[in-house]
């Protein structure tokens, strides 16, 4: 048994050119693109070459966007005036403040800073609990691309058993509410779990996100399960995910590293801007 590989870069391909063709429409009805800005603090370098990436791709969808590079020694109070800025900008539908920021600066408070409105990110304490609660908000990007990956290759996910592991904000948790809404039985593992290979091995569906190289063998697969991989681990080998790639022999199906998860975040970006674009400016546009 070999898993079929489930081709993220293809999906969020499509997932881009019908973002592209909203953005148009909006163009069209509304007299303006769709704005995106990107707030970067400092100079990590992965951080710079995804905020590089994200105005591209979102440049390339047919929509605005607006970089704001702020030095490392900005402060707090600096970067709440320009987020206040933002939130008041007409042309602006979409705000996302590059994490990690310096640790002079107090994430929470920029977070919580954002108009839920435009936090595309889907980060805002309003946006989690709507996510938590059944109702209509933004959802973390790479959890909703995981999402959407899971259902175009199963289908129906009511009353499958997933596992995920992880238990961040940004992707643990908020996927196991997605998992939930879609009547799923899920269970959360984590570092501290008892028997974590036995865990994994009942579910249907995996969720890794941990940050582990390989963490989960063939052994603590289910054979047939789906296996979706959020970890990008940068060893001496190169990129490799939170799935040993031997689980191939096992699963029924699961996403390589690179070029599974990672391409659904941006392309989810993009679609979360379009979304508030379109209710913000009264355009019907269904993605």
């Amino acid at each position: 048994m070999t898993a079929t590989i489930i081709d993220g870069k293809a999906f969020a391909a499509g997932l881009r050119a019908r973002v592209a063709d909203g953005a148009a429409r909006i163009l069209a009805e509304a007299g303006r693109k769709p704005g995106l800005a990107v707030v970067l603090v400092g100079e990590d370098p992965a951080s710079s070459v995804y905020v590089r990436s994200k105005g591209k791709a979102t440049v390339a969808a047919g929509m605005e966007s607006f970089e704001h590079r702020l030095p490392e020694t900005t402060g707090e109070a600096e970067l709440l005036a320009l987020i206040a800025r933002l939130n008041a900008d007409p042309a602006v539908d979409g705000i996302l403040v590059q994490l990690p920021l310096p640790k002079h600066i107090d994430e929470r408070a920029v977070i919580t800073s954002i108009d839920p409105e435009k936090d595309v990110d889907g980060f805002h304490p309003v946006n989690a609990g709507r996510l938590a609660t059944g109702l209509e908000g933004f959802v973390p990007c790479t959890p909703y691309g995981c999402l959407m990956l899971l259902k175009d290759q199963l289908g129906d996910l009511s009353g499958r058993d997933a596992v995920v592991i992880g238990r961040s904000n940004i992707v643990g948790k908020p996927m196991a509410q997605l998992l939930i809404r879609e009547s799923c039985t899920v269970t959360v593992a984590h570092s501290r779990t008892h028997d974590l290979p036995d865990v994994v091995r009942r579910a249907d569906i995996v969720v890794a996100a941990v940050g582990r190289p390989a963490m989960v063998k063939p052994d603590w697969v289910k054979p047939g399960a789906t296996l979706i991989d959020v970890g990008i681990n940068r060893t001496e080998a190169g990129l490799v995910g939170d799935i040993d790639p031997a689980c191939a022999s096992v699963a029924g199906a699961m996403t390589p590293v690179p070029g599974g998860v990672g391409p659904m975040t941006i392309a989810c970006l993009l679609r979360n801007t379009l979304v508030s674009a379109c209710r913000r400016l009264g355009v019907a546009y269904s993605i």
